[in-house]
């Protein structure tokens, strides 16, 4: 053996290495941006209000706005991603989203605000082509783990912008909180364009444009159904008029993929029993995961004149989801590892269970603050290890190229999920809300606690289900398909 091929690999190999490592950290960069951005809206909706002079219910579409963008486009990345212009389809994104930026940050009209917030809510859409780059550029062990890690800092995003942007407002005005916005999607920016390698040779994508249509259209409503609780109380017929029209919208969406050539979704490998279970538990789930999140932050800024609660400030109240995102940071670390001894399904089975025990803790104990860090904490690493066990389960039986695709479909479940939690959680502390109150009594909060815990015993029962029925050849050894 010469010289020169004695010493071949470690050459060949070095700069390999060498982009993975930077890479890496560009994926979960970016896909903790635009999370953490889109987020923006939640704590600075009564600043909105007030420096625009609109209402709170306006003011609450900085924030719906942006998960409805995000779950329309997300479909449409996804197809777009799984094919020979993925880098293309991530910059064009994130401009969009700089854009977006720069006219909430702009002295223009609240219009234009809620135009702003729409084109930073498409960047969500975003996490499933990390997730499909990870999988395609990395090597198998390191790509699963960033794939894991992404799905956490996808959902943990809220917790870090959730504070920063409440002490930028407090202290620099509404403009100032949505600068950080502005500075952070320009880096990321930046960052796609050093970092982001381009498709494999050979792939494919086209856009079913009347399928993403029709999607859009009955997501749009479903979301808007979920995130408007005074259209179900004050104009029932209304709202049941949408809902059904939003069914029959995606049964039709649904029949159109299975017919066309070039489906924005492979609604085929959507019925995958893996794939199915796991898009199940993740809409149940998500369901109950964001409601705990509501109940408690909702809980920790209620006054003390309500004869609970704890009257923090929207700063402070945001430093409460510190224990949620520190650990759901560790359990997504964490669970690639223990994914080496235990499958996927039961991890998640596992982490509902984690959830659950969240709610219990709620339920039982929320006399002090350290009682609610703990169940934020609870929440976090239940959460964490949930969303990075998901990617494992539906990829395994996943070729390659449909990454982004089925991640994408997996993100709108989780989107709807979440939604529906939110409204969930209103409805019943509405409910619960005595006439001529301002605040719910304490004991809606423990009904709502006790629906989340049947949520989550829903979640692990299904994931259990999945597990038994999960084939030889899925499991955590085997190579994934594709």
């Amino acid at each position: 053996m010469t010289a020169s091929q004695a010493h071949g690999p470690p050459m060949s190999t070095a700069p390999i290495r060498s982009e993975a490592r930077l890479l890496v950290p560009a994926l979960i960069f970016v896909a903790l941006v635009v999370a953490a951005v889109a987020s923006l809206g939640t704590p600075l909706i009564t600043s909105v209000a007030t420096t625009f002079n609109v209402s709170l219910d306006s003011a609450q579409w900085t924030l719906t706005i942006a998960l409805l963008s995000g779950a329309v486009a997300t479909p449409v990345l996804g197809r777009l991603g799984a094919g020979p212009h993925r880098r293309a389809t991530i910059l064009a994104t994130l401009a969009i989203v700089v854009v977006g930026s720069a006219l909430t940050v702009l002295p223009l009209p609240f219009a234009w605000l809620l135009v702003g917030r729409a084109a930073q809510g498409v960047g969500l859409g975003l996490t499933a082509l990390m997730m499909g780059v990870a999988r395609d550029h990395l090597p198998k062990e390191r790509g699963a783990a960033t794939i894991a890690l992404i799905s956490v800092v996808s959902i943990i995003g809220a917790g870090v912008g959730y504070p920063l942007a409440a002490l930028l407002a407090q202290f620099g005005g509404l403009r100032a909180a949505y600068g950080l916005g502005l500075l952070v999607t320009t880096i990321a920016f930046v960052t796609a364009w050093r970092s982001m390698p381009a498709a494999p040779e050979g792939r494919s994508a086209h856009v079913n444009v009347a399928g993403a249509l029709v999607l859009a259209g009955g997501l749009l409503l479903v979301l808007f159904l979920a995130g408007e609780r005074s259209l179900w109380s004050r104009h029932l017929a209304v709202a049941g008029t949408l809902a059904v029209a939003a069914v029959l919208l995606l049964c039709v969406w649904t029949v159109s993929e299975l017919r066309t050539k070039t489906p924005l979704v492979d609604v085929r490998a959507v019925r995958h029993p893996a794939v199915a279970g796991a898009n199940i538990a993740m809409f149940v789930g998500g369901s109950g995961m964001y409601l705990l999140l509501t109940l408690i932050t909702r809980y920790a800024q209620t006054p003390h004149s309500a004869g609970y609660g704890f009257g923090l400030t929207t700063f402070v109240a945001g430093l409460v989801l510190i224990p949620f995102s520190v650990l759901g940071f560790v359990a997504g670390k964490l669970t690639p590892r223990v994914r080496e001894r235990i499958d996927g399904p039961l991890l998640l089975a596992g982490s509902a269970a984690i959830v659950g025990g969240g709610f219990v803790l709620f339920a039982a104990a929320r006399s002090n603050l350290a009682e609610l860090l703990v169940a934020m904490g609870v929440l976090g690493f239940g959460v964490g290890g949930f969303s990075a066990a998901m990617p494992g389960v539906i990829l395994a039986v996943t070729p390659k190229s449909e990454t982004s695709s089925a991640m994408s479909f997996n993100y709108v479940v989780r989107s709807v999920g979440y939604s529906l939690g939110s409204a969930i959680g209103g409805l019943v502390l509405a409910v619960g809300t005595d006439a001529g109150r301002l605040f719910p009594t304490e004991g809606a909060y423990t009904t709502a606690a006790l629906v989340g815990v049947a949520a989550m015993a829903i979640t692990t029962m299904t994931s259990l289900v999945l597990a038994r029925r999960r084939p030889p050849e899925t499991s955590p050894t085997a190579a994934p398909a594709g």
